[in-house]
């Protein structure tokens, strides 16, 4: 009885373990929802398609030059729907 309460509990542990280190999400980019994951090595979930609300016209800030993080070709600054302040707001998102 002890073995099977052990094993539950490990169980339980890993299932809350993979949720928390799960690092790619669906997010409205530039009025799309599309998939972005902080590595490149991590597997990009299959978005829904819903409808992102329309992005506000405005003007892209100025970008410094920098080296792209390594598995990524270039960034570009693009506008992020925030849910918790429920309007867009500019990222660098490399890919």
């Amino acid at each position: 009885m002890k073995h099977l309460f052990f094993i539950s509990i490990v169980i339980v542990t890993l299932l809350f373990a993979s949720k928390a280190m799960a690092t790619c999400e669906c997010v409205c980019i530039n009025g799309e929802m599309r998939a972005v994951c902080s590595s490149t090595l991590d597997i990009e979930p299959i978005c829904p398609l819903t409808l992102c609300p329309r992005t506000p016209p405005s003007i892209s800030p100025i970008q410094m030059p920098r080296i792209p993080p390594i598995g990524t070709s270039k960034c570009k600054q693009m506008q992020v729907y925030n849910e918790l302040i429920n309007d867009y707001e500019w990222r660098e998102i490399c890919y």
